[in-house]
């Protein structure tokens, strides 16, 4: 062996600083047998060959001891080793067909597998992890393949064939991201196991099976970076095999693109102008809790690194004589009011703001940000004070209708009452002008939306529409629209509502960038925001609630944004629309 030269290597080590923070940190879940941790060089190994910094995680119960962890790792390692105990899952556990299992490692694994999916952590299962995670979301394990299908299965089990040689092949889905990894259709692998998913957990899709029909690889497709596979690709490495490198690599690149995107969100402000929470404030809804319904609460935009989140006060549009107009007008200051309230009630840990000076302090003070708008001008009756009373309670702005006219305009969903604004409606633009609060033409009709930016000495916005250029819905801006709002210096806040993003199907993340980016490329990066809708049926495949806004910055990166560009999405261009609003 050579000789380790201490202070040379000390040196070489300095010399590459800062470049080795580079590195993205995977964090290795350990084996636990006779009260030692213990992991197998192949899986560190591989970590290292794929440019990952390896970080051991040892089995320990401690939860705040866990969220640190998952805290500081970039993608979670998922590895082999015991039988999980069917009793996690519900079920009888048949002894006869158990090997062994370690409790102290499922329950640990577990809740590490579903904590850092909250989290959107990359995550890739090896043997028992695929069984964990499938275990851990919702999924089923066999608790032997052999009781559970019968004869004919392959051989599982190649003991005492040397762990880095293949002994059978997997049939990989084609077009799944496995076979885009590989770009083949089957694989060679080897095999170490008796157990094995049974049942896919919701959101997983199947991307390969040995010959025998055993499961061998799923994937998400919600949008999650999560990938496992049931046999052992580590093993191939310590032969100088670099078949099974891709697979890894896959999970480095991925874990460089979350720690980039948690980076920028610690550095920026990030901002939804949009959404309608305040709906479910009628069954029970507290901003601090957990919530199994809501799209956004204050765990959930710690999990997506959202700082400003944009409860609307909406009203559906109802009828329009005095008292139905005084109760609207009652209804949306109730709503506000609950805003303020269910803030209030997070212990100091989210707070009101509505201006961009205060927006700034609070992030500075690591507090999450609720802003309040109203959807729908039917609020304010037929009464201007309410414009300026809501004004000087901290409303930063306001819809002027909804699906259907109003006293103000016409909708989009509406029959062209006013021809546009309404004399009413005039003067309603004028006292939003003149008080400082912004005129938001979401819902509008085209014929209101050119009157209004006719009329409107500041630029206005639209908190949560998308481009009728790729969906052609009357809720949707044409080029033309799009243009002419940045001509203004206003912007677009594209939102997540799946009618308004695709004309068929369910809509997906890619469909929403689509129409991002459609957006920047007619109005200019200046003018183009998000506005999610959340809580009110907007939410697509890969961005469902707040938890996962860390992918919209995901794919920025991927597609080539700077920061600075990232930046002016999130937050920049909208503040800016309200520093010159509001004066």
């Amino acid at each position: 062996m050579d000789k380790f030269d201490i202070d040379s290597e000390y040196k070489r080590v300095h010399s590459q600083y800062p470049k080795s923070l580079t590195s993205p940190v995977i964090g290795i879940t350990a084996n636990y047998r006779d009260g030692n941790a213990a992991v197998a060089e192949a899986y560190y190994a591989s970590v290292l060959r794929a440019g990952g910094t390896p970080l051991i995680i040892p089995p320990y119960s401690n939860r705040n001891a866990l969220f640190e962890t998952l805290r500081h790792i970039d993608a979670l390692l998922l590895t082999g080793g015991a039988d999980i105990d069917p009793r996690y899952m519900g079920e009888e556990p048949d002894y006869a067909l158990l090997h062994s299992i370690n409790p102290k490692r499922d329950e640990q694994e577990l809740l590490l597998a579903r904590l850092a999916v909250d989290m959107n952590i990359p995550i890739l299962g090896i043997c028992r992890g695929m069984q964990t995670l499938s275990a851990a979301l919702g999924g089923g394990v066999h608790q032997d393949i052999y009781a559970a299908l019968g004869d004919g299965l392959l051989a599982h089990d190649q003991e005492p064939v040397e762990r880095h040689v293949a002994t059978h092949g997997v049939n990989v889905v084609k077009d799944s991201l496995l076979w885009k990894i590989f770009g083949s259709e089957t694989l060679a692998v080897n095999s170490f196991h008796h157990q094995a998913v049974s049942r896919l957990p919701k959101g997983f899709v199947l991307s390969a099976t040995s010959p025998d029909g055993v499961y061998e690889a799923m994937e998400a497709v919600d949008g999650r970076s999560i990938m496992a596979v049931q046999w052992h690709p580590e093993s191939f490495i310590l032969n100088e095999d670099r078949c099974m490198i891709p697979l890894f690599e896959w999970l480095v690149g991925e874990a460089t693109l979350y720690r980039r995107s948690r980076e920028i969100h610690s550095q920026i402000i990030t901002l939804d102008s949009h959404c309608d929470t305040p709906m479910l404030f009628a069954q029970g809804y507290e901003m601090y809790e957990r919530s199994e319904t809501a799209l956004v609460d204050l765990h959930k935009m710690h999990e997506g690194g959202l700082d400003v989140s944009t409860m609307v006060a909406y009203l559906k549009q109802g009828a329009r004589d005095a008292d139905s107009l005084s109760q609207a007008t009652r209804n949306a200051d109730a709503l506000l009011q609950g805003i303020a309230d269910r803030v209030e009630r997070c212990g100091g840990e989210a707070v009101l703001c509505s201006t961009p000076a205060e927006v700034d302090t609070a992030k500075q003070l690591g507090k999450k940000i609720v802003m309040r708008g109203i959807e729908n001008g039917y609020a304010i009756g037929r009464d201007l004070t309410n414009i300026e009373r809501w004004r000087k309670q901290g409303v930063v702005y306001m819809t002027l209708c909804h699906n259907g006219n109003n006293d103000i305009c016409d909708s989009a969903r509406g029959n062209g009452e006013h021809g546009g604004l309404s004399l009413f409606g005039k003067e309603v633009v004028r006292e939003m002008n003149r008080i400082g609060m912004l005129i938001d033409l979401s819902h509008a009709a085209e014929s209101t939306f050119w009157q209004v930016l006719e009329l409107s000495e500041h630029p206005v916005v639209c908190s949560h529409s998308s481009c009728k250029a790729l969906c052609n819905h009357p809720r949707n801006l044409t080029d033309e629209q799009l243009r002419a709002i940045a001509s203004k210096g206003g912007v677009v806040q594209v939102t997540m509502y799946s009618g308004f993003l695709r004309e068929e199907g369910e809509a997906t993340l890619d469909d929403f960038m689509s129409h991002l980016q459609h957006a920047i490329s007619v109005a200019g990066i200046d003018h183009v925001g998000i506005g999610t809708d959340f809580d009110g049926d907007g939410a697509v495949i890969g961005c469902s609630s707040a938890s996962q806004l860390l992918n919209i910055t995901r794919e920025l990166l991927r597609r080539g944004y700077n920061t600075g560009d990232i930046e002016k999405i999130w937050s920049a261009n909208w503040l800016r629309v309200m520093r010159s609003v509001q004066g």
